[in-house]
């Protein structure tokens, strides 16, 4: 796995800004005024940072903004980054702060001059997530991401503070490993193996294989994956750490690659289509950081591993499907599989965990791209309570994401002619006609959220915690979720 940068905190000591021979990084409010640490840089440099403040570059940046001053006189350092934040920053701004640390290190050693900032956590938080880099696949190993010290007033309290999210940015590492893997090294084998590891974690994993899915009725997942000479899985991991109180399911959509099937997709942009799996990386990011911070909850999470291939074996366009529920699918679309495996996997959380609530994860329609673009991921409900629980989680966490309609309307279109229901009712209104064949195999009165992630599980261009690619979206807003709902 990816391993975080290294950040540890210390007491404040000015005289290591004069030595350190990496980059220095000094916190100025937006008025200009200097802290102590600020203060002692200014006179280092010969009274440079406080011309760098008066500029108008400085005055042209956010919060969270940087500038640049290279090798600054009167010090060894290689850089001297000043960034714009005030003395007690939103948790936004401070995670803005982090970002830029980490874009402009370079890999370099980094000492960050935090001193009585508040939320200095977060910044610490933003700077380990923002240096994420995905490189197992490179022929020269990557180098080593030089180490960050942070130097603040109160180490300890900050040092605590950010114990919880040294977990959390292991499990959006994890996740974003997941799914950046080529299909050709994680497979569903291999993916399952590496959640069987996590055992040594404490949780709890069992492997469902292709007999144990015959025997328990889940067709649709075998389905799916019987084109493919891929054998299907089911995994499920269990942590327990909130005593006898019915657990929260999470489901997640695990399709290691994706042709389409015999529906097969246009070869443009197929090779994408190995990140197909996100959803269950987001759940195993979560699992992953629920032991690793010994989360005091109840927390199952079920995934569901196929491969969706062409061949003489393949599931044709057409053919009727009996559901581990007991409906009758038409298939009338093999590209449309990832519903599938998630309503099989659905009736198994509820069959076997009798969960308080589940949400469900997958990069599941084109249609929420379309929709929601790559800022939000689109969340569908049937209970107001647990949908507005979720979206102040996420809000909290700033990964974005809107809510869209269900209705019976939505319904009559994915009605068949031939069998109980069919997997597809075409182009329009594609992401919530996938959400209402998903929710018909979530039994009444079961808080149920599906979060369709197709267009924030990887990105074309840099946020502010992720570079571009896959970026663990859904990790921190289901760990907030979990905390503010499912924890005594």
């Amino acid at each position: 796995m990816t391993t975080p940068v290294n950040i540890h905190f210390q007491e404040t000591d000015l005289d290591t800004a004069a030595t350190f021979e990496g980059r220095v990084v000094t916190f100025v409010t937006a008025d200009g005024r200097l802290d102590q640490p600020g203060r002692r840089v200014n006179r280092l440099c010969r009274g440079a940072l406080e011309r760098a403040v008066a500029s108008p570059a400085f005055e042209a940046l956010s919060p969270g903004e940087a500038l640049e001053m290279g090798f600054p006189a009167g010090m060894r350092a290689s850089a001297l980054q000043v960034v714009k934040l005030g003395r007690r920053p939103r948790p936004e701004e401070a995670r803005a702060a982090g970002s830029a640390i980490a874009r402009a290190k370079g890999g370099k050693p980094v000492l960050v001059l935090a001193g009585a900032i508040a939320n200095a956590a977060e910044i610490a938080f933003a700077l380990a997530l923002r240096s994420y880099g995905y490189s197992d696949m490179k022929s020269k190993p990557a180098d080593p991401e030089g180490a960050v010290t942070v130097m603040v007033s109160r180490p300890e309290a900050v040092a605590a503070a950010a114990k919880d999210q040294a977990a959390l940015c292991e499990g959006v590492f994890f996740a974003r490993d997941l799914t950046s893997a080529p299909a050709n090294v994680l497979g569903t084998l291999d993916f399952a193996a590496q959640l069987a590891a996590m055992q040594e974690l404490g949780l709890e994993v069992e492997i469902l294989g292709e007999e144990d899915l015959a025997r328990l009725g889940m067709r649709l997942v075998l389905a799916v994956g019987q084109g493919s000479a891929s054998p299907s899985r089911v995994v499920v991991m269990r942590w327990n750490g909130g005593g006898e109180e019915a657990p929260l399911a999470l489901v997640g959509k695990g399709v290691v690659f994706d042709t389409g099937g015999i529906s097969l997709k246009p070869a443009q942009g197929m090779e994408e289509m190995t990140m197909d799996m996100g959803g269950a990386g987001v759940v195993a990011g979560v699992m992953r950081a629920l032991a690793l911070r010994q989360a005091g909850a109840n927390v199952i999470g079920l995934v569901g591993l196929v491969e969706n291939m062409p061949s003489h074996m393949a599931t044709r366009p057409g053919d009727v499907v009996r559901s581990m529920k007991g409906d009758t699918v038409e298939i009338n679309n093999t590209d449309a599989e990832g519903r599938l495996v998630l309503a099989d996997v659905l009736w198994h959380a509820q069959e076997a965990y009798k969960p308080a609530a589940i949400v469900d994860l997958a990069t599941l329609t084109g249609a929420a791209v379309v929709a929601l673009g790559h800022e939000m991921a689109a969340v569908y409900s049937n209970d107001d309570g647990f949908a507005g629980s979720f979206l102040a989680a996420a809000a909290a966490e700033g990964e974005g994401a809107w809510r869209m309609p269900l209705g019976p309307g939505y319904d009559r279109m994915i009605k068949s002619s031939i069998a109980d229901i069919k997997n597809s009712a075409g182009r329009a209104a594609g992401s919530v006609t996938a959400a209402q064949f998903l929710q018909r195999f979530v039994r009444e009165g079961t808080p149920w959220i599906h979060l369709d992630i197709a267009g924030v599980a990887a990105v074309k261009t840099d946020t502010v915690l992720s570079p571009r690619g896959c970026t663990g979206w859904g990790v921190l807003a289901l760990d907030r979720l979990i905390r503010d709902r499912f924890e005594g």
